[in-house]
């Protein structure tokens, strides 16, 4: 069913414009508790966001919302995702929400929603709030007087979740000796991923930590690894670790200042988990965007792959319905569900960090698993209409896939946010893999 409001990763889009608005942040307060009112119990609901100026116009109006229908508020502030998640569980909330539109510019803001397992909203719990929040006013029921909700702020959310983290790294293992560099996207972890790490014992060099509201995700974090990479070569330091706005996702940078990707940084955790006998579902879950070289190198330790649609969304879903334990997205978004309901870019760094110490090898070798094929990715805008399902356009990418066959692989999907059909390729010969994306954009442009 088409959604007016929720995208694939809850409601977002730019402040004051659309449905970024207080006006709605407000509706959607209303009608997510009244959704989540159950019980006669005093019902309770946590909320995080990270560091953009608008958060505190979005906090304001989820709080009136929220207490509008009788639901009590704990305010956490500055926290990321994943401790958001963890907190609804342990603080036995009816519901979670951070604000944070992840790693987008400052100027967009989003409401992310956690049902009181701490996992992300079902489709039918997110179909049942747009049917409130496109109602008429009455179908929001408002609390009587006298259950009005109360708001409160806790002062040690941010310590509760440093513990947390640190109990996720072996127990041990320590990090003296060790100089992490820690990019924090100016976002929320600016002060929980550096805590964490130095208590863990290392010698923490930190940038992407000074917040103003508006530099968020600004030429840092882990869409941006540019100055985290310099910064790792400047100050001789073993890794470096980047995080995004929210930090549910992550990028490492080796001692030598070379990326290393989110199919890296599976592999390296996976199979490590493989050898300690604690690899659940004999593999991990990415999607179709994972290059092939990390199938095969899976494939050499007896290892599985399991791919899924784009979004890490798609890959917990898999992960839940087949046991498996590892799990997330070439971009970094890397879930542990033995540690997580969500993804968490410092847990997941902490388990990478983890294995480094292990082995007693620099990083450049430790987090190196394979060499990833040539692989290319191209977007086609197309005028309307469904141009993948045109028999010319068909008969391209059936000549394509006979071309890379046992050699290669294609994945081909339709924007869900703009008329864009996706065209990536994998193979052995870069070449062939830039004519292969190349004939399929032609043949897509042709008809559209």
């Amino acid at each position: 069913m088409a959604r007016k409001y929720f995208g694939t990763d809850g409601i977002r889009g730019r402040t004051n414009a659309g449905a970024m608005t207080a006006a709605t942040a407000m509706k959607v307060g209303m009608a997510a508790g009244t959704h989540f009112l159950r019980g006669d119990h005093r019902h309770r609901v946590v909320i995080g966001k990270d560091t953009r100026l608008s958060g505190y116009m979005l906090e304001s109006a989820l709080v009136a919302g929220f207490t509008a229908v009788g639901m009590d508020v704990v305010l956490l502030g500055p926290l990321p995702t994943p401790a958001v998640a963890m907190l609804t569980q342990s603080m036995r909330a009816d519901l979670g929400v951070m604000i944070s539109a992840s790693h987008n510019p400052f100027a967009d803001n989003g409401i992310k929603l956690f049902g009181p397992d701490g996992y992300k909203l079902s489709d039918e719990d997110e179909a049942a709030i747009e049917a409130l929040l496109d109602g008429d006013e009455d179908t929001i029921p408002l609390a009587s007087s006298d259950r009005i909700g109360r708001a409160r702020r806790i002062d040690d959310a941010q310590g509760r979740y440093i513990h947390f983290a640190k109990s996720t790294f072996p127990s041990d293992l320590r990090l003296d000796g060790v100089r992490v560099v820690i990019d924090c996207a100016h976002g929320a972890a600016y002060r929980v991923a550096p805590t964490a790490l130095w208590e863990l014992g290392a010698e923490v060099v930190t940038i992407g930590v000074d917040p103003n509201g508006t530099n968020i995700n600004d030429r840092v974090g882990s869409t941006a690894p540019d100055a985290l990479a310099r910064t790792v070569i400047e100050r001789r330091a073993d890794l470096g670790v980047a995080l995004d706005g929210d930090a549910d996702r992550l990028i490492v940078v080796d001692e030598r200042g070379r990326v290393v990707d989110g199919d890296q940084l599976m592999a390296a955790i996976a199979t490590g988990l493989a050898r300690r006998g604690a690899l659940k579902g004999g593999g991990l879950v990415a999607t179709v965007m994972s290059n092939l070289g990390l199938e095969r190198h899976l494939e050499a330790h007896g290892l599985g792959l399991l791919r899924t649609k784009v979004g890490d969304r798609h890959v917990l879903e898999a992960m839940r319905a087949q046991g498996y334990n590892v799990g997330g997205e070439q971009s970094g978004h890397i879930i542990l569900s033995d540690h997580g309901t969500t993804g968490d870019g410092l847990v997941a760094a902490l388990q990478v960090l983890a294995e480094v110490r292990r082995a007693g090898a620099p990083a450049s070798e430790v987090l190196h698993r394979f060499d990833p094929l040539p692989q290319l990715l191209k977007n086609v805008r197309f005028a309307g209409g469904k141009p993948l399902d045109d028999p010319r356009v068909q008969s391209v990418v059936a000549e394509v896939e006979s071309d890379l066959a046992g050699r290669g692989r294609l994945v081909l999907r339709p924007s869900g946010t703009e008329p864009v059909i996706r065209v990536m390729a994998e193979g052995e010969d870069e070449a062939e893999v830039t004519r292969a994306v190349d004939r399929i954009c032609d043949a897509v442009r042709a008809v559209a």
